[in-house]
């Protein structure tokens, strides 16, 4: 019996997408026809589609979908999400791990909601310091807590393969609003996310 995994993808793009990869298989001087590389341009065309399916997911539905009244007024912290992306300027990966806090206001959210709103502004083509601004924004506008706080650290492929290659670099990006302004609260949550406590 063989294994078949269940994936839909949109047909007319994952056709469009394959003739390309196969034309630029050519071009940079290989045969898309021999036996390794047959099926390369519909796996690419695939794998472009779900890399960048954030463009189809509204994230405010997402925290909306699981947002409840709650009178709980303390530091919520989801920490050590994992994070994929791709840069706009290369289009190749930059990866690392998100840490999230937000005070709420009368309502929160369901914790899985945080990670799913990284996901929907991670999986297009982006640049770090705007998908830190997404996230902090999107939780923002939508839970109108007292305050958000979000740091995103990442190893970008563009400087680790091409350009400078230094491979041991990571990029910090922080933002953050309302109580998190604070010094202190802000303190807090640095030093909660630097801490190993689970």
């Amino acid at each position: 019996m063989s294994y078949k995994k269940k994936e839909t993808y949109n047909k007319k793009l994952t056709k469009d997408f394959k003739e390309k990869y196969y034309t630029i298989l050519e071009k940079i001087g290989e045969n898309p026809n021999r036996d390794g590389l047959l099926k390369t341009p519909e796996r690419a065309a695939k794998a472009m589609q779900f890399l960048t399916h954030g463009y189809d997911l509204d994230p405010k539905k997402i925290l909306n979908s699981a947002k409840f009244k709650e009178e709980y007024s303390e530091m919520v912290i989801v920490k050590d999400i994992e994070l994929y992306s791709l840069c706009e300027h290369h289009m190749l990966p930059f990866f690392g791990k998100a840490h999230v806090a937000y005070i709420p206001n009368g309502h929160i959210v369901g914790l899985s909601k945080i990670p799913r709103v990284i996901d929907a502004f991670s999986r297009r083509l982006q640049v770090q310091e705007r998908l830190t601004h997404q996230v902090l924004h999107c939780i923002q506008e939508t839970l109108n807590p007292l305050g958000v706080a979000v740091v995103m650290e990442a190893r970008h492929m563009c400087m680790m393969m091409r350009g400078v290659q230094k491979q041991n670099s990571v990029t910090t990006t922080s933002a953050f609003t309302g109580e998190f302004r604070n010094v202190e609260t802000r303190n807090e949550f640095l030093n909660l996310i630097s801490s190993n406590l689970h």
